[in-house]
């Protein structure tokens, strides 16, 4: 944990067991933490951040799929992960979002939190980008659901820490969508291969995650991140 800038392990010194529990402090993205973590071989579940019933998550699918007819009755039932947004407030105006993108083409992605979190057809049904209009989006004129940009590199790799004026149960429900389209001739987001979506839910604030075993499938943890890494979770 050295190596991540802004990280710094309290009791270092604490004997290491199976079940040693470390705590951290930390100014780094949980995504610096959990990569410095495997990379040294281990693999790593981030279980909590932030305080109780205040940060979220929104995991990122790509909805294209070539082969399928567009009806609003028909889903894409094999979506692969492409990205996590991690979201956590660092006060009462402010939310800090770690971005990470995988497996999508090199260029420049715009991050923005739609109207709605209607995913039936894909990024095509979540409405035009969150307003959330008041003092705030009065402050920064443009509506707030514009996140800001992640670069991605010739390894379909990207990743960015923003920090923008909104507060999670605000947008808890929508839509988060990353692409490179240009919205501003006003027409639609279409599913193509480099478009990735999601559904913001809220998740576990620190130490709230206890649980070793998932109720739905009776796997333990470590067994479900193994099934979830095969559909290209980060």
């Amino acid at each position: 944990m050295f190596g991540v800038p802004g990280c710094y392990l309290l009791n270092p010194r604490a004997k290491e067991t199976k079940r040693t529990k470390r705590k951290l402090t930390r100014i780094a993205p949980p995504s610096a933490i959990v990569e410095a973590i495997q990379a040294t071989g281990r693999d790593a579940i981030l279980r909590g951040s932030g305080a109780s019933d205040s940060a979220a998550v929104s995991i990122l699918e790509t909805y294209h799929d070539p082969g399928r007819q567009t009806t609003s009755t028909q889903g894409v039932g094999d979506r692969m992960v492409r990205g996590l947004a991690r979201m956590v407030p660092v006060n009462n105006t402010t939310t800090l979002v770690d971005l990470t993108i995988r497996g999508v083409a090199p260029g420049t992605y715009r991050a923005t939190i739609r109207e709605y979190g209607n995913l039936k057809d894909g990024a095509s049904s979540t409405g035009p980008v969150w307003s959330g209009q008041d003092s705030e989006a009065k402050k920064l004129d443009r509506p707030r659901g514009i996140l800001g940009t992640v670069q991605i590199g010739a390894d379909g790799h990207g990743s960015v820490f923003l920090s923008h004026p909104f507060q999670v149960w605000e947008v808890t429900g929508r839509a988060m969508i990353v692409s490179r389209q240009d919205e501003s001739d006003g027409v639609p987001l279409k599913d193509d291969e480099n478009t990735v979506v999601g559904v913001i839910a809220r998740s576990a604030g620190m130490w709230d995650n206890d649980k070793t075993v998932c109720s739905c499938t009776g796997k333990t943890l470590w067994e479900e991140r193994k099934d979830e890494v095969t559909k290209g979770m980060l």
